[in-house]
């Protein structure tokens, strides 16, 4: 295929809308003949039928090259929404990406730097290291005599995007209004966000730099170093370093290098990233980990960074305490405030229903011990939140959920990272390293696990301070008979009803009060840990005189 056909945006436009074209009228033949045939014969044939149009979509993919590479990239992660049949020949567009001619190279370098390659470096190797949809790389030496790497962009990339991003719209339309799922736009508008990200080297020169200060001083660990003056937004050189790929197991055995080591290591470099720095490297590919003969990581390519945010760092606490406290509006706005539900009513319906799964996932899937959250055990890939969620599928939860492009890339690095370590030693729990990172991220230091307790006491108190308004309201839709309640006596039952409000704010707020206090005796603050247990005791015998004249009323019903 000549180059001037890859450029050619009408070329483009035929062989992307072809493509999906006869991969929907493939699956519409095969809807129509489970109407006339039924549906065993349809079942018999959908297996063979998704691997063909997944083999149709990755010629496609090879063919176009450009942003349908990263979209098939990223569509191979999505394990939870694409079967399994159609999702195995994607993975291929991980590692099988063809390069480009070195005449395209030399011109991007020309065009940026002001000279050729030869005129700059005193080597610059023809053949690249790695290919990879928007750039590969080339090894070379500065004048200094420096090894480097020089990451290159693809010649007219930017004009490949613009027309591939055009084409990817108007694609997830057709799809989202032919299989009737919601949600497509919003879908489409964290990939282009994603896209032009990774179009800028400036920025993943900050973002190398970034991440290499945090985790300064990390023993067995580097990052290598920017070259300001041969680097632009279309130019990258970095500092070479020796090594092999993390894949290459029988080179580590060689070496002597501990496999079940060297994977504990990548999960707490990467927990430390996601959960403490809140920055992290998101493309944990095996080409893009090197190590070398002592055992030293060496982290490649920061294209791809995401970020946890502060929505998402206030919102996973005000979740789990919305869910402790059985709140179902609370835990819709959290998932809200996060970014994760759209609006609309029919996405607060679907969302109750899978919070009531979140809720049954806290209450018997997820194993707390100790008041503080000394341990939290939870199988992340079987439960029924999970299940659910597959249950559903795209179709059913593309309406009810947003998902963030750092989500996305979130999902694609613990995919990856995943995969990797049961390479290296499938005998590993990744559970093990993650879950002492993972609690500190949602309860904090001991400080603010304190201060966590203490927001709680306080919402707890705010949310009982207004009881007495709410209960005004029940019993005034009551007395204009706008209120249904089964009872031959509506005095008594608003009574009841009364006492069973006082009875569940007490018991919050003794249950509050008794944890900030044993909290505070762990810390070593005795005198303020008592003032917080005579509290706790001071609500809970508040709590069984509200139980005791609960029954009184109860017992003048009968």
């Amino acid at each position: 295929m000549t180059t001037e056909k890859v450029f050619s945006r009408s070329w483009r436009l035929r062989k992307a809308y072809g493509t999906a074209a006869v991969v929907i009228l493939s699956y519409t033949r095969l809807w129509l003949g489970k109407k006339i045939l039924g549906k065993a014969w349809y079942e018999r044939r959908m297996a063979d039928l998704h691997l063909r149009n997944a083999e149709r979509v990755k010629t496609a993919i090879l063919q176009l090259k450009g942003l349908f590479i990263k979209l098939g990239q990223l569509l191979s992660v999505l394990g939870n929404f694409l079967p399994v049949a159609f999702q195995k020949p994607l993975e291929a567009l991980q590692d099988q990406i063809p390069s480009r001619p070195y005449s395209e190279v030399c011109d991007r370098i020309f065009r940026e730097l002001g000279r050729p390659p030869d005129e700059i470096f005193i080597r610059f190797d023809e053949e690249p290291l790695a290919a990879a949809s928007i750039g590969q790389a080339h090894r070379a030496q500065l004048p200094d005599g420096t090894e480097v790497v020089v990451k290159v962009q693809h010649l007219n990339i930017e004009r490949i995007a613009a027309v591939d991003l055009e084409i990817i719209r108007r694609l997830t339309a057709i799809f989202s209004w032919f299989y009737q799922i919601k949600g497509m736009d919003y879908l489409y508008s964290q990939i282009k966000k994603m896209i032009e990200e990774e179009l800028d080297f400036t920025r993943e020169a900050v973002s190398m730099q970034k991440i290499a200060q945090n985790l300064e001083g990390e023993p067995f660990f580097a990052i290598p170093q920017i070259h300001p003056g041969y680097s632009t937004a279309r130019v990258m050189t970095t500092t070479w370093y020796d090594g092999v790929k993390i894949s290459n197991l029988a080179q580590l055995d060689a070496w002597g290098i501990n496999r079940r080591d060297l994977a504990v290591r990548i999960l707490q470099v990467y927990c430390r990233m996601v959960f403490k720095d809140g920055f992290y490297h998101a493309d944990p590919h095996p080409g893009n980990l090197l190590v070398q003969p002592d055992g030293t990581l060496v982290l490649l390519d920061f294209g791809a960074v995401a970020e946890i945010s502060p929505a998402l760092r206030e919102g996973i606490p005000q979740l789990i305490e919305a869910a402790v406290k059985n709140d179902t509006p609370a835990m819709i706005q959290a998932c809200r405030s996060m970014g994760f539900l759209a609006e609309g009513r029919e996405a607060e319906k679907m969302a109750a229903t899978m919070i009531a799964a979140f809720r049954n996932f806290l209450q018997y899937e997820v194993q707390f011990e100790g008041l503080n959250l000394t341990e939290i055990k939870v199988n992340p890939l079987n439960n029924s939140l999970t299940n659910l969620i597959n249950d559903i599928g795209l179709q059913g939860i593309s309406g009810v959920v947003q998902v963030p492009k750092d989500y996305v890339l979130f999902n694609r690095t613990a995919t990856l990272l995943l995969g990797l370590c049961a390479a290296l030693d499938a005998s590993l729990n990744p559970l093990d390293v993650i879950r002492p990172y993972a609690k500190a991220f949602v309860m904090g230091e001991k400080g603010q696990t304190i201060s966590f307790v203490k927001k709680l006491l306080q919402r707890s108190a705010s949310t009982i301070m207004g009881l007495p308004d709410e209960i005004s309201r029940v019993l005034q839709q009551v007395q204009k008979g706008e209120f249904e309640f089964q009872s031959s006596d509506i005095r008594s039952a608003a009574k009841l009803l009364y006492s069973a409000f006082h009875q569940l704010a007490f018991m919050l707020l003794g249950l509050s009060a008794g944890g900030l206090g044993w909290l505070l005796h762990s810390a070593g603050d005795t005198s303020l840990s008592r003032v917080a247990f005579g509290f706790a005791g001071f609500f809970l015998l508040l709590m069984f005189r509200a139980m005791r004249w609960g029954k009184r009323v109860l017992k003048g019903m009968s």
